[in-house]
């Protein structure tokens, strides 16, 4: 879902100096310069938990948002689903679950991008096998935005 108007002043101003023909900005780097400030705000759900579709290195991934957990960490399942070989990884990163201390693989994942609003370069953990169903969005993903919140059960992300 998207913030009503939120980028509209933006997008006036590109494409006025787009339609202008003024040489100096062409329409990849306007289309970055709309990246760079995207918005999207998401309702949670009746849990109260923010589960959103994620496009991760491509591929869509849906994860939970948690901002108690300082790295996006991927399922087993979910890292083969975007490309990253789990099986070739090596797990020597100390993770605390609920069910004590396992070791993760540290990893870096190209592109994380929630209804428009991307992050590049974003550090993440793969859980080993069978440790973890479903995969977190945490805070290598969050605390590279320009902002996040939560009010009234709706999650702002902006970029």
């Amino acid at each position: 879902m998207r913030l009503p108007g939120a980028l509209s002043p933006l997008a006036l101003a590109l494409l006025f100096t787009i339609a202008g023909g003024l040489p100096s900005i062409a329409p990849t780097r306007a289309a970055e310069m709309l990246q760079l400030n995207a918005a999207t705000a998401l309702k949670a759900g009746q849990n109260g938990h923010f589960i959103v579709k994620a496009e991760i290195n491509g591929r869509d991934v849906r994860v939970m948002v948690d901002t108690g957990a300082s790295a996006v960490a991927l399922s087993y399942e979910d890292a083969k689903d975007v490309g990253l070989h789990p099986s070739n990884l090596d797990y020597n990163v100390p993770v605390s679950t609920a069910n004590g201390v396992v070791k993760a693989a540290g990893v870096s994942l190209d592109k994380v991008e929630i209804d428009g609003v991307r992050v590049s370069d974003v550090q993440g953990l793969v859980m080993p096998e069978g440790v973890m169903r479903g995969s977190l969005l945490g805070m290598s993903f969050l605390g590279k935005l320009k902002s996040f919140k939560v009010e009234d059960g709706v999650l702002y992300l902006k970029n």
